[in-house]
């Protein structure tokens, strides 16, 4: 059918749309590395989405997933989270398409922590091969040096993703105010190979 291919050719050539998703705690859009990437890959051409979330503080899945929802997260969108941001992405990834996403101080377990547990993520078990499959891409980018998140949390996510997995020795809980141009740099190759 003519017309279903001149669909698909549209979706294909369409910008990519990326929604950044900071970490809980009362993280805001404009904290960190996040208003830096947001220039950069608007620089790209890319539309971008930096906005800070509802329920910031307790970051409960059943709220943030649902704005994902809201915000029209699809197979044309690269999301990109931050610690609980991360988690999110994942698990959105588990039951709708993306084009990508790149998960930054990223963990699978509540890590013994009870905000962490409350916030719903962490209840069921973890569908790896649809977090992977539900996508073209995966980045992730993690420090040794976290002081939240333990390096070991990272590379197993890493490990049953199958993905990019880029680990430095000093960048913390990459929270620092500052560009982040691995990143950025990250998502231009991935849209453009």
């Amino acid at each position: 059918n003519g017309s279903r291919d001149n669909r698909r050719q549209a979706l294909v050539t369409s910008t990519p749309r990326v929604i950044l998703i900071h970490g809980n705690g009362g993280a805001t859009a404009a904290d960190g590395w996040l208003p830096f990437v947001e220039r950069d890959l608007a620089l790209l051409g890319l539309e971008v989405v930096n906005c800070t979330f509802p329920d910031n503080v307790r970051a409960r899945a059943s709220v943030w997933l649902r704005f994902l929802e809201t915000l029209g997260a699809d197979d044309n969108t690269v999301l990109i989270g931050h610690s609980s941001g991360a988690v999110a992405a994942m698990r959105y990834a588990e039951t709708h398409r993306l084009l990508g996403s790149v998960l930054v101080g990223v963990c699978h377990t509540d890590l013994g922590d009870a905000g962490e547990r409350a916030s719903g993520y962490y209840r069921d078990p973890w569908r790896w091969s649809d977090i992977r499959r539900h996508q073209q891409w995966i980045g992730i980018f993690h420090s040794a040096d976290d002081p939240l998140i333990p390096v070991a949390e990272a590379r197993f996510v890493a490990s049953q993703l199958g993905c990019s997995y880029f680990e430095h020795s000093d960048r913390g809980h990459f929270v620092e105010r500052a560009p982040f141009p691995e990143l950025v740099q990250f998502v231009r190759r991935r849209l453009t190979a």
